[in-house]
């Protein structure tokens, strides 16, 4: 029997102004269909975020058909490849952000900080008067990181912009340290974070151009300093260096990750809990849980 060829993975966004959102998610997701592509398009008046999967030509097709749009001739992408589909259907939802941090005001479109390139990451942030920031959420830094990051213990990135106002000031005057770089997985919390910081009065700001993402995909692991894997937000869970999945698993109780000694652990039932929500939900809810995952083992529903 032959193997389904393997699938192409582009996680892609830009800030730029959209206009008749509604036309443009009915022609997406047509166009999703026709091409069977799976994975998760958010549009907004601010912009495009989205990472799906499917044929090369039909992931391929739905770029292009974004690229038409004004504003949109320079939306880049960061691709991988898996072997089975990462997601389980396709939706293109209209929002209030692309992603979300809830402060009126910041525009990526005016102002962000400066880029640095994966290639020149490594000297910049080696300078001991540059402060490392991790903007994603507490459990992605969990997975993986670069050494010697501050994680600033988000649960959301709604919680960054009151972390920057009470903590960043004066743990850089702590550090000594006149400039920040900040990074995330593929540039978008990055992007509106600094527009964010520099909409605050902070200066010398700058980010990982194409994030994590681009970073592993360009920078031989021989000289990387990132340690661990990249989570990203698919059922692939997380990515090593060579942008292939990873040893981490997800609970599907919480939704967060796992790795395989957590897996190992009395707390962990697949499906129902693990260390993380053991004490978080009720007997009645891990006995839904169970009931579910009884269902998805035996094929009756689609998780």
């Amino acid at each position: 029997m032959r193997s389904a060829p393997p699938q192409l993975v582009a996680a892609f966004y830009r800030f730029a102004p959209l206009q008749a959102l509604e036309v443009l998610r009915a022609e997406l997701q047509q166009l999703g269909g026709v091409h069977q592509l799976l994975g998760t398009v958010l549009l907004a008046d601010e912009g495009v975020n989205g990472t799906v999967c499917g044929p090369q030509a039909g992931v391929e097709a739905l770029l292009h058909r974004l690229r038409a749009e004004p504003g949109m001739e320079a939306l880049q992408e960061k691709r991988s490849w898996c072997d089975e589909p990462c997601f389980l259907r396709l939706k293109v939802r209209l929002k209030r952000e692309i992603v979300t941090m809830g402060c009126e005001g910041v525009d990526p479109t005016d102002k962000v900080g400066t880029y640095v390139p994966p290639q020149d990451w490594n000297r910049f942030i080696a300078d001991p008067e540059t402060l490392l920031i991790d903007t994603r959420n507490n459990y992605e830094v969990g997975v993986g990181s670069f050494a010697g990051a501050v994680n600033p213990g988000t649960e959301s990135f709604r919680e960054f912009p009151a972390w920057a106002e009470q903590t960043l000031r004066p743990l850089m005057q702590e550090r000594g340290a006149k400039r920040l770089a900040l990074f995330c997985t593929g540039g978008i919390r990055c992007e509106k974070a600094t527009s964010h910081l520099l909409q605050q009065g902070f200066e010398q700001v700058h980010h990982l151009e194409g994030g994590i993402l681009r970073y592993l995909e360009e920078v031989p692991e021989a000289d990387s300093r990132w340690q661990g894997e990249c989570f990203v937000f698919d059922r692939r869970v997380a990515l090593n260096h060579q942008l292939e999945p990873g040893e981490h698993r997800l609970c599907h109780a919480c939704g967060l990750p796992l790795t395989p000694q957590q897996c190992e652990l009395p707390s962990y039932v697949k499906g129902v809990s693990c260390l993380h929500c053991i004490e978080r939900f009720s007997d009645a809810d891990r006995d839904r849980f169970a009931q579910r995952q009884h269902q998805l083992e035996r094929g009756d529903i689609w998780a």
